[in-house]
């Protein structure tokens, strides 16, 4: 094998490598999102960290009520480049976030339409649906999001109150139930819980 041949091979490897730890981190990182381990989640941000983690990231810096932290990750990823749906995830949210939602939606599809098997543009879709009551709308986003990442406990968190406000009370149950089986020891577990004892 030549030099040069070797060279590329390396390259490539590493290149696997990495999007193999990307991957993991970007898993673990979920699960603690997931436990309502904010602080932790907000802590394994670094620069170079995968979009994903930062999207995570954000968010915990909002449910930890640090908005202004929110924001600035939000920014980071809108810094990416326009062929990166993540920055127009990142635009999305940042527009949520200052409640331009018009604008939030818009580029949530422009997400959707660079990265169409993007879990993370769906869902995010899904967000700024919810945020102008487009409920059917936001149900089909969480939905695909779902499918492609079924792993993915908020998408069926949210989702399940989508369909409830459609009336379609039964999915809206199997969706909460997906999401305490994913997500045991989520932060919303007893309202959850008490939304299904309600629709039982």
């Amino acid at each position: 094998m030549s030099p040069m041949m070797r060279t590329v091979l390396g390259f490539v490897a590493a290149g696997m490598l990495a999007a193999s730890v990307w991957a993991q981190e970007a898993a673990d990182i979920q699960r603690l999102f997931e436990a309502g381990r904010d602080q932790q989640v907000v802590d394994g941000v670094r620069t170079g960290t995968e979009p994903a983690v930062v999207y995570l990231a954000a968010q915990s810096y909002e449910r930890l009520g640090n908005p202004a932290r929110a924001l600035e990750l939000y920014q980071t990823l809108s810094r990416r480049s326009a062929t990166d749906a993540w920055r127009f995830i990142g635009l999305s949210a940042r527009a949520l976030l200052e409640n331009r939602r018009a604008d939030a939606v818009t580029a949530a599809r422009q997400a959707v339409g660079l990265a169409a098997n993007l879990a993370a543009a769906h869902y995010q879709l899904g967000i700024t649906l919810s945020g102008v009551q487009n409920w059917s709308g936001a149900a089909e986003a969480f939905d695909r999001a779902s499918l492609l990442n079924p792993t993915l406990a908020y998408a069926h968190y949210y989702r399940g109150f989508a369909l409830y406000e459609t009336g379609r009370y039964d999915l809206a149950a199997a969706a909460f139930v997906r999401f305490l089986t994913l997500a045991p020891r989520a932060p919303e577990r007893a309202d959850v819980q008490q939304i299904l004892d309600m629709l039982d």
